[in-house]
């Protein structure tokens, strides 16, 4: 049987977030410690950060900037979600972000049904959350999506069947989705491994192999170049 990765990397046509908007219209955007650009601006507040996300697009003519997987970052070091003196600091993101303004619609990437929702409402955290279970070519596994409005989890009972394409969500502000600017925190998971309504979406470096090899790049579902 071939791997998940290899079915994903064979499907076709699947967007997670404002259908309307072309590729062509998005812009890698590197958070990571080694891009020294970021030390040039001051991010210390959701505002800040919105407003360098809402520059960024302008400059390069986008709609949406996107990145982050695999990626280490100082994001999460103003919350114990991420930091506490007890454990392994929690810095390499594990799940691809799609950065553009609140209320973008957001799809169900493939056929599915809703198997978990929740508001994980502490700073830093994903805000409301939605989790679809999939199956294909024998494979089961999950896609979660972060950072959405309150009003996306209000009215979603468990089992609720999805189809691709459908729009299941729009995105949260800063008041609600952990305090970020806006956007969508998108994951391919393989093993749920018994969690409802959330799963790490940052990891530490010596939990880095797992998570890889559990949490597989997105970008080979949406193809985004």
């Amino acid at each position: 049987m071939n791997s998940l990765e290899h079915v994903l990397q064979k499907l076709e046509g699947i967007k997670v977030i404002a259908p309307a908007v072309p590729y062509s219209s998005y812009v890698g955007l590197d958070l990571s410690i080694h891009n020294q650009e970021l030390t040039n601006y001051n991010l210390s507040t959701s505002n800040d950060f919105e407003n360098y996300i809402e520059n960024y697009l302008k400059e390069n003519q986008a709609k949406i900037a996107y990145g982050g997987y695999n990626e280490t970052r100082n994001l999460y070091k103003r919350s114990h979600v991420f930091n506490t003196s007890k454990e392994e600091e929690r810095n390499i993101h594990i799940g691809l972000d799609l950065w553009t303004t609140a209320n973008t619609p957001i799809l169900a990437a493939l056929d599915g049904k809703i198997h978990s929702f929740q508001f994980n409402n502490q700073l830093g955290d994903y805000g409301p959350t939605i989790i679809l279970e999939h199956e294909i070519d024998s494979h089961h596994f999950y896609t979660l999506y972060g950072h959405l409005s309150l009003e996306s989890i209000q009215k979603l009972s468990k089992g609720q069947i999805i189809k691709k394409g459908e729009t299941i969500a729009t995105l949260g502000n800063a008041s609600v989705n952990g305090d970020y600017a806006p956007h969508l925190h998108f994951q391919i998971i393989k093993d749920i491994q018994d969690k409802e309504g959330d799963y790490p979406g940052v990891c530490s470096q010596s939990t880095l192999p797992f998570y890889l090899s559990n949490c597989p790049n997105p970008n080979l579902l949406l193809k985004i170049k």
